[in-house]
């Protein structure tokens, strides 16, 4: 319905209010999509606006940070098949697609940020947080450069596999945010942490073709450099190894407000194919007994 009936209707109203917004720009550089994929709305609008942008734009980067249907809690029936038709859509139109599931952040404020009832707003914050830290390069001076094209070229060793794990560092709860010291080793330790990953699928269950990670704050380049090594000599089995140094790091001057210093954390791993096998089983499933079919064809 989002996508070939009542989409099709407003895609043109969106597309002219993008339009408007792309002309104003001097140097436009892509276009960041919010949507989720297990939801009608996201998945069929969500990737109908896609495509429609990538027609107008071909040459721009197209990123998304997409809400992927997590493994326990389920919010529409229908999510398997949602989910299925957009990453198809994805996979196509999208360069990068940030996959984010509401359980993983569920966790993560449960557990790391202590929230016992996390509203929406808390969430949000942790997407927000990594949508900030992987745009700051854009917006603010750095040593080291980074945007969302360096990115790609960085993360994405073949066109299909661009699907990457995020985390953000550090993450604290509030009352024990003045104990904890932040360094450099500190950050890229929380940073590889698999509990700070805000998809559910496990990077020790697969290797990391490419990383990237964007530091913010007053830092020295060599000291960045260095803990990059260290973490990849250390888990040398957990990235592959034809891809020498896959580790990229950026460095930005001004750090998140609040915080001395934080790093955005962006994974190629092969560990994401659960989050997909898990949505293929859930499709299988209904498929096979051609359940809610109906409402797609």
């Amino acid at each position: 319905k989002g996508h070939y009936t009542e989409g099709v209707e407003l895609v043109e109203n969106v597309l002219d209010v993008v339009r408007r917004e792309a002309e104003a720009c001097d140097c436009l550089q892509g276009f960041q999509v919010t949507h989720s994929i297990g939801g009608g709305t996201g998945s069929g609008m969500g990737t109908l606006l896609i495509s429609r942008i990538r027609e107008d734009y071909p040459d721009r980067m197209m990123c998304t940070f997409s809400v992927v249907p997590s493994p326990k809690v389920s919010l529409a029936v229908t999510e398997p098949y949602n989910a299925t038709l957009s990453v198809h859509q994805l996979v196509e139109n999208a360069d990068e697609v940030m996959c984010i599931d509401n359980e993983a952040l569920h966790d993560i404020c449960f557990r790391t940020l202590k929230l016992a009832n996390p509203t929406y707003g808390d969430l949000n914050h942790p997407i927000s947080s990594v949508m900030s830290g992987i745009t700051c390069c854009l917006r603010f001076p750095g040593q080291l450069n980074s945007d969302l094209r360096k990115l790609a070229v960085n993360l994405i060793p073949f066109p299909r596999l661009h699907f990457f794990l995020v985390g953000f560092a550090p993450l604290n709860a509030k009352g024990s945010a003045s104990y904890n010291r932040i360094s450099v080793p500190e950050l890229t330790t929380q940073m590889f942490d698999a509990k700070n990953m805000m998809a559910a699928s496990d990077p020790r269950n697969g290797k990391y073709l490419t990383a990237s990670a964007l530091f913010r704050g007053k830092l020295y380049t060599k000291e960045v450099d260095e803990q990059m090594l260290a973490v990849q000599s250390k888990n040398s089995p957990y990235f592959v190894e034809w891809i020498p140094n896959n580790i990229k790091s950026s460095i930005c001057d001004i750090p998140p407000q609040g915080l001395p210093m934080s790093v955005t954390f962006v994974g190629n791993s092969t560990a994401i194919q659960d989050l997909f096998k898990r949505i293929s089983t859930h499709f299988t499933a209904m498929f096979k007994r051609k359940a809610f079919l109906h409402w797609y064809t």
